[in-house]
């Protein structure tokens, strides 16, 4: 059974929700070349004209940073933004481009909190963090100790794909109590990463957890299903929930 035949199978809304009122996305994977997202300029530009279609007035799109996979630093990232900006500066496109970054808690984040200025989004200097998705670190209440004490907000990438966390849902409420916010993928909603990922997703938005919704969109795949999920009865409650930071950006 594929995705659409899930979806088919859920009630579905008969108005689509209007993204427009989330203004900006705040995850996805645009910078060409760095990661395992955009495989190129027209990759990345093509990508943007579907988010702008769909109503997003500003993007903060957030490539990898991990040790021992995609070693970019805010060098790497900024610099490679630069043509994306130029492209749509030259055909007279007015989106709010900028970037930060997924950083990857591994044995070298620490040292990366203490002595380097990370990429940050937002006034409030937040910080879009993952961890791996075959267990927790063991010093991931340290880390994000460490992050508040430098300034920063910590935000935690997709909590709802992290299996380990299913059967343990109050570690999410401990992360909030802890000032972490939470940053769900919109496509989680679709069921795209797995079905019990989609419940927890629904589970979350039902308990009013989540402060970011981000696309975490690498490709035009990840935005077909977009034009699906729009149709998804959660998406509209978290919308209309006044919980989401995205519009303050």
């Amino acid at each position: 059974m594929g995705i659409f035949d899930i979806f088919k199978r859920n009630k579905r809304l008969q108005t689509p929700v209007d993204l427009s009122v989330l203004k900006c996305d705040v995850h996805s994977h645009l910078v060409p070349n760095v990661d395992d997202g955009s495989k190129g300029l027209d990759d990345s530009l093509s990508m943007i004209a579907e988010l702008q279609a769909m109503g997003y007035s500003k993007i903060i799109t957030t490539p990898h940073i991990m040790s021992d996979g995609y070693r970019n630093t805010p060098e790497t990232i900024l610099g490679g933004l630069e043509p994306i900006k130029a492209a749509l500066k030259e055909s007279n496109n007015n989106l709010d481009l900028s970037a930060a970054a997924e950083y990857y808690v591994d044995f070298d984040f620490e040292r990366k909190i203490e002595n380097e200025k990370l990429l940050t989004f937002g006034e409030k200097k937040y910080v879009l963090f993952e961890v791996s998705y075959l267990n927790p670190p063991d010093n991931l209440y340290h880390v994000i100790f460490k992050m508040q004490l430098q300034g920063y907000i910590p935000v935690l990438a997709h909590p709802e794909r992290y299996n380990f966390w299913h059967m343990e849902f109050e570690k999410y409420q401990d992360f909030i109590d802890k000032g972490v916010l939470l940053q769900m993928n919109i496509n989680s909603l679709t069921g795209y990463y797995s079905m019990p990922t989609k419940k927890v997703a629904e589970k979350m938005i039902e308990q009013n957890m989540i402060s970011f919704l981000g696309t975490d969109c690498h490709h035009m795949g990840h935005i077909n299903l977009m034009k699906e999920v729009v149709y998804e009865p959660h998406l509209q409650q978290l919308i209309g929930s006044g919980k989401l930071l995205n519009n303050t950006l």
